[in-house]
């Protein structure tokens, strides 16, 4: 471990530098306090690691903060952001003015959000949930790799920047900040280095009463180089030493060690009260005072300050007037691979990928597990467009998400395979998995479309991350096989019975499950549709037919009729809506009710994309007032009420057994549905014609069921 600190060496701060050090301290009180709210311990004790990275260390144009080469900076410890928007104004960012800066927990709306967001110039990634944004950062580094591996020529190094994340002790107790740390090391990824502010202290106050790990120790035995700095909140030159020397780190990932002073120069330093609240208006003049600055004077930046960072516009713009240079002659070198970049840079695959898939009549016409049918869009465009990273948590086989002549994505010297390859195994780590896809799809554009996959009851491990790509308006297509009790045998722990629910209620997610091969292209479809909307398909383990009605073209739609009993204008009786490997339960059970009703299956990939619909496509799928309608779906039942007046739904947990016998023993045989619907419809039947439920009538066709037929331990 290399430490570095001004006992070495190193030249002492000089009264400029204390200067801009104090103004950007100074700022962080008089900001939190003028509404109040905010963090300004951070920016008071980090306030030199800041002036590192952002004057002497980082390369990037603030003249145009989407330069492709730039350097990439994550601020996991997102509760900082006003350290980073002080940055972003000092170096000419035209955005962030102080006025800008002013508006940081104003309650008018403003770019200075209480976290930073994707949406303002400056920001990479939305952070806050502390530990996702170091996931985050290592998917960015992953990206910049794979890239440089696929583009870079000998002498045309047009991919060669640096991925910095700034985090903090929380980031380091999460545990997805552990599992991204330990998937960086594995990977070698020299193009990352993470700063970590060492201050001790979170909200409930000193962290030695919940957290003695020796950090440094640990991450250097999963393979990181450590470098220390014990004076982080005075030591300006000991920063950028270490800093300099985490720059030319080969074959590791370096973790800077810095320890700071959270609140520096306040009498709160060193407590939880300066971690996450104003200082109050006598403690802000207090700190205003002991640094020389006018106690009554608020949000002074002095000229001195703004002309130290003056160097970096014109540093910024020179390094991309570099660039741009030698990337117009990569483009007359190597003009295939140049169009091929400019083509990535939509954020959408070339025109005629659907063609590379197969229409419904060459699909296989056997049942297959919809796992399995998902294998089908993956083979056809996969090994075609190197848009695509793939991966999986441990499962890449079981998802289907593998093709012929892979080449997995590792460091070259582990004899594993390369840079270049766009296999991913993430192992055991969900939740990782999709912050650091994340990462990767920030990284230009949306350039890079992650593929995620895992057993769907793991994705709960993975929901928070999923949340944040929706929220930013990224994308991943994500692979959830084993959804329900067609799991069998793995038991109650694998068979998800409420996780649709969360993913269905969130917003901007292409949340879908098909029902045979034909609507798993679809959704397919939708998905790379999307260039902003997050996907996860709900796969089967289990065999479903490949079904006569069902359209690839109608998933976008949400729902459609797929059988009917009915012929013409003729209005149905009954309407059974179904989703996944339910639908062909559905249509069975339809076949045997068509003696004595009229009766309509409806499959219902997508409950967002139908609501999405116009009133008038939605009233006659559903023949909306017309007819009775059951959903048929071995998930909890929540949310179906707003489409039917009944349902065949889970209320308890699965059992371990096979997959047939949990389907009949929870009430989903064709036998009980034919049975339990037909009982129903007799119930609402008044001289011989169906009367429909009052308003917000609903009934559960199956409560109490699997206790009956299940036995006890079914509650």
């Amino acid at each position: 471990m290399t430490p570095q600190n001004g006992q070495n060496g190193h030249a002492a701060t000089s009264e400029t530098e204390k200067l801009v050090l104090n103004t950007v301290r100074i700022l962080g009180a008089d900001l939190t306090q003028a509404f109040k709210g905010g963090h300004p311990g951070t920016v008071m004790g980090a306030a030199a690691i800041g002036v590192a990275l952002w004057r002497h260390l980082m390369r990037y144009n603030p003249k145009n903060p989407d330069w492709f080469n730039r350097d990439r900076f994550v601020l996991s410890a997102g509760h900082a952001c006003l350290w980073q928007y002080i940055h972003l104004h000092l170096t000419g960012y035209e955005a962030w003015t102080l006025d800008a800066l002013r508006q940081y927990h104003n309650p008018e709306f403003g770019i200075a959000a209480g976290h930073p967001e994707i949406e303002f110039p400056g920001i990479e990634l939305t952070t806050g949930l502390l530990g996702q944004g170091i996931a985050n950062a290592v998917g960015l580094a992953m990206a910049s790799k794979n890239l440089a591996a696929t583009y870079n020529k000998p002498g045309l190094d047009i991919i060669d920047n640096k991925i910095w994340c700034f985090s903090g002790d929380g980031c380091l107790q999460e545990g997805v900040g552990q599992e991204a740390l330990s998937l960086a090391g594995h990977l070698r990824l020299d193009n990352l280095i993470v700063v970590y502010d060492d201050n001790s202290i979170t909200v409930d106050g000193r962290i030695e009463s919940c957290f003695t790990d020796d950090t440094s120790a640990k991450v250097k035995s999963i393979g990181f180089h450590v470098i220390e700095v014990y004076d982080g909140s005075n030591d300006l030159h000991a920063i950028i030493a270490a800093l300099e020397e985490a720059k030319t780190i080969k074959g590791k990932p370096t973790f800077v060690h810095i320890r700071t002073t959270i609140g520096f120069g306040s009498r709160k330093a060193n407590t939880g009260s300066a971690h996450g609240a104003a200082l109050g208006d006598e403690e802000v003049a207090y700190v205003k005072t002991s640094f020389g600055f006018d106690p009554k004077a608020k949000f002074v930046i002095p000229e001195d300050v703004y002309k130290y960072f003056e160097p970096v516009v014109k540093r910024g713009q020179d390094d991309e007037t570099v660039w741009n240079a030698l990337y117009a002659k990569y483009k007359v070198a190597h003009p295939k691979e140049h169009a091929e970049i400019e083509q990535r840079l939509t954020g959408h695959l070339p025109d005629g990928w659907r063609d590379a898939i197969p229409p419904k009549s060459a699909l296989p016409t056997a049942p297959q597990a919809t796992r399995k049918s998902s294998g089908i869009v993956a083979t056809a465009l996969f090994p075609k467009y190197k848009n695509f990273m793939v991966g999986s948590a441990d499962l890449m086989e079981s998802t289907f998400v593998h093709w012929k002549g892979q080449v997995e994505f590792q460091s070259p010297e582990t004899g594993l395979g390369d840079y270049s390859g766009r296999q991913i195994r993430y192992g055991i780590r969900e939740f990782a998995m999709i912050g650091i896809s994340n990462g990767m799809n920030a990284y230009q554009n949306g350039m890079i479309i992650p593929v995620c996959s895992s057993y769907f009851q793991f994705w709960l491990y993975a929901a928070s991350a999923v949340r944040m790509t929706a929220l930013q308006g990224l994308r991943f297509i994500g692979i959830a096989t084993h959804d329900s009790i067609g799991v069998g045998e793995d038991g109650p722990t694998h068979q998800s019975i409420a996780l649709g629910t969360f993913f269905r209620a969130l917003p901007n997610m292409n949340f879908i499950r098909p029902a045979d091969a034909e609507e798993m292209i679809g959704a397919w479809e939708v998905g790379l549709d999307s260039p902003e909307t997050p996907s996860i398909f709900a796969t089967t383990r289990q065999e479903v037919p490949l079904l006569e009605g069902s359209d690839r073209s109608k998933v976008k739609l949400g729902a459609y009729p797929i059988f009917s009993t009915t012929s013409g204008d003729e209005v149905p009786e009954l309407v059974i809506i179904a989703t996944g490997s339910e639908v062909y339960r559905a249509i069975e059970a339809a076949k045997k009710l068509a003696s004595s009703l009229r009766v309509r299956v409806v499959s219902m990939p997508s409950q967002s994309h139908f609501d999405k619909q116009p009133a008038e496509y939605r009233r006659s799928v559903l023949a909306s007032g017309k007819a009775l309608s059951v959903a048929i779906e071995s998930w909890g039942s929540y949310g179906w009420a707003k489409y039917a007046h009944a349902s065949f739904s889970m209320h308890t947990f699965g059992l371990s057994a096979p997959q047939a016998k949990l389907f009949d023993l929870f009430g989903f045989g064709v036998n009980t549905i034919v049975e339990k619907i037909g009982a129903f419809a007799d119930s609402k039947r008044v001289d011989g014609k169906i009367v429909l439920p009052a308003v917000g009538e609903f009934e559960e066709l199956l409560l109490g069921f699997a206790k009956q037929h299940a036995g006890p331990h079914t509650v």
